[in-house]
């Protein structure tokens, strides 16, 4: 049976908008302090990577859960409790005195933030009609695409001015605010699910952690021995048995199956979903490199290395209103087609210019092309992945989208840390700055030239990874169909 739709869906988003663009920019905002938090707990690069990692890790893990928990018992109620869970361990995450507990508090950072994003999009699908979720799905991607932009810059100005801790503090009065509003605007929505798949819980959260932890770890312990028994090989062959299972098992539940096969015989739904992996898997890793270029190599303090990628987020901004207009009137393989190659290409460009002595006025008009190109990837992805969906699978549809670009940021992230590594090793065999404890360069540090140039080269190089990798989201882009209602107005088959 439909739900009754609101009059007025929009202050309901636009409160819940709060909240995402929160755990959003906590996604990216770290990359920007791992000079500071290296030098603070004299740590190496792959401890401090596990700071952002582990926050992935524990985001991406229980996804699939949360959001059939928000079928279950209602988004509003999964999102409100997600809220209290990331904002306290914000307060945790600024108050920690070792990376250990960093790592810690950003894993329950990283829960609390998995119950709150799939709610956002099933609140959207739920609550506009297919005609007009495009509007929102691109305030939405809009908003996806500012916050993981945003976060290097305001950490920059945070570390810059308050220190490192603020980074974490800054989310306490912003999840307050967040609470109030989606406490008041957001409805109570019907629930569906009268029944809850605990086997594919089991499964799909030992698929995911042992496949995420494994790559992220493989390189440190060079694809071999764990301890004892345990090894990355193992690990990965745990995750693909438990892969296997689970599908198996969702095609064999008959009564609310935690992730419904159904929902990819939607072509749209099942090509964005691997659109967005390559997404999620670019903006985090690429933010690595250029972070430890502008700070290590060009010697900028962290917040004007965070100035040189701003034009990203100021285009996002003020694309967003168009952009979504368009969504709704164009085929989404135009859109999202355009925005996916234009990305690769302005990174490839990117990385040319990641010299020790490149203007920087070339650096900012690429991020400018960079912030255009993301205007058009985001709200056309989302929206085409939920545009078909009926309302009772909008939560599961919503957790299987979510994980997946998460699960492409952990994997960006691991990628990233073994390609840096290897590069730097391989352009600077003493291993540069930065790559060893008590041997540090940050802003301000001036590098000898051999060093400066072998490790510019190393990081540019690093950079045509995630280039390389939304190519992939292109040609599956390349094969969206036109929406229902798209097909409707052009007197095509509904089919």
């Amino acid at each position: 049976m439909d739900e009754c739709l609101p009059d007025n869906p929009w202050p309901a988003l636009w409160a819940l908008v709060v909240g995402f663009f929160m755990i959003l920019v906590d996604s990216t905002i770290v990359s920007i302090a791992m000079p500071s938090l290296i030098r603070t707990f004299r740590a190496d690069v792959a401890d401090v990577m596990w700071v952002t990692s582990a926050y992935l890790l524990a985001y991406a893990v229980p996804l699939l859960v949360t959001g059939r928990l928000g079928d279950r018992v209602g988004p509003k109620r999964v999102y409100l409790t997600g809220l209290v869970v990331f904002t306290a361990a914000s307060w945790g995450c600024g108050l920690s005195g070792s990376v250990t507990a960093l790592v810690v508090a950003r894993t329950v950072q990283g829960l609390g933030a998995s119950m709150m994003t799939p709610q956002t999009m099933a609140v959207i699908t739920r609550t506009f009609p297919a005609d007009r979720r495009g509007q929102a799905m691109a305030l939405w991607g809009a908003t996806a695409g500012a916050a993981t932009l945003v976060g290097p810059l305001a950490g920059g100005v945070l570390i810059d001015t308050l220190g490192w801790e603020w980074i974490f503090f800054v989310n306490v009065p912003v999840g307050v605010v967040a609470f109030a509003l989606a406490a008041r605007l957001v409805p109570s929505l019907p629930t569906h699910a009268h029944s809850f798949d605990w086997v594919g819980v089991v499964l799909s959260a030992t698929g995911m952690f042992c496949g995420v932890f494994a790559l992220q770890e493989g390189e440190t312990y060079q694809w071999g021995t764990i301890s004892g028994v345990m090894s990355v090989p193992l690990l990965l062959a745990v995750a693909a048995v438990a892969w296997v299972a689970f599908v198996w098992w969702q095609s064999k539940v008959r009564r609310e199956p935690l992730v419904p096969l159904s929902l990819f015989r939607d072509r749209n739904f099942s090509l964005a979903n691997i659109a967005i992996t390559t997404v999620g898997f670019t903006v985090t890793s690429m933010i690595f490199p250029f972070t430890l270029y502008a700070q290590t190599v060009r010697g900028l303090s962290p917040t004007m290395a965070a100035l040189l990628l701003a034009p990203q987020s100021v285009m996002s901004i003020l694309l967003a209103r168009p952009t979504g207009r368009l969504v709704d009137r164009l085929h989404p393989r135009v859109m999202a087609g355009i925005g996916l190659a234009g990305y690769s290409a302005c990174i490839v460009v990117m990385s040319l210019l990641m010299t020790p002595t490149t203007p920087y006025w070339q650096i900012l008009a690429v991020a400018v092309l960079m912030g255009a190109a993301n205007s058009c990837v985001w709200g056309p992805l989302s929206t085409s992945a939920n545009r078909n969906l009926p309302r009772h699978l909008a939560g599961a549809g919503s957790g299987v989208y979510n994980t997946t670009r998460q699960v492409g940021s952990v994997l960006g992230s691991a990628a990233i840390a073994a390609l840096m590594t290897s590069r730097i090793a391989a352009h600077l065999p003493s291993g540069g700055p930065m790559m060893g404890r008590g041997h540090h360069t940050s802003g301000g540090g001036a590098l000898p030239t051999t060093v400066a140039e072998g490790l510019a080269q190393a990081l540019a190089e690093t950079m045509v990874l995630p280039a390389a990798v939304l190519l992939i989201g292109w040609v599956a882009a390349l094969c969206f169909e036109a929406p229902r209602h798209l097909r409707r107005l052009e007197g095509m088959p509904p089919d």
